[in-house]
């Protein structure tokens, strides 16, 4: 077995993780082939879903908080307040 010189520690403990990496990667494609690949693409459409559930999350947030704003005024009959909640609502749109 070759060594490894120069960059100590920390660069013997980086190619031993890279290693480990590409050994891992060669193992799990020899087993399970093609569905590996179906696996990362599965992953990726997942992580693009979390992230629309992300987006949709905070708009829902936003949503609730100008129905929290327009009831109040709504209640005490505040049109201003009332009218300042849709302005501010419809420049996010």
């Amino acid at each position: 077995m070759a060594a490894v010189t120069g960059g100590g520690p920390e660069r013997v403990g980086t190619v031993k993780a890279s290693l480990k990496e590409r050994v891992v990667e060669r193992l799990a494609r020899a087993v399970a082939g093609d569905r590996l690949d179906q696996l990362h693409e599965r992953l990726d459409d997942m992580q693009a879903e979390i992230q629309e559930c992300r987006q949709l999350n905070l708009r829902l947030a936003e949503v609730t908080d100008l129905v929290e704003q327009l009831l109040l005024p709504m209640a005490a009959r505040d049109e201003e307040k009332i009218a300042e909640a849709v302005e501010k609502y419809s420049r996010t749109i």
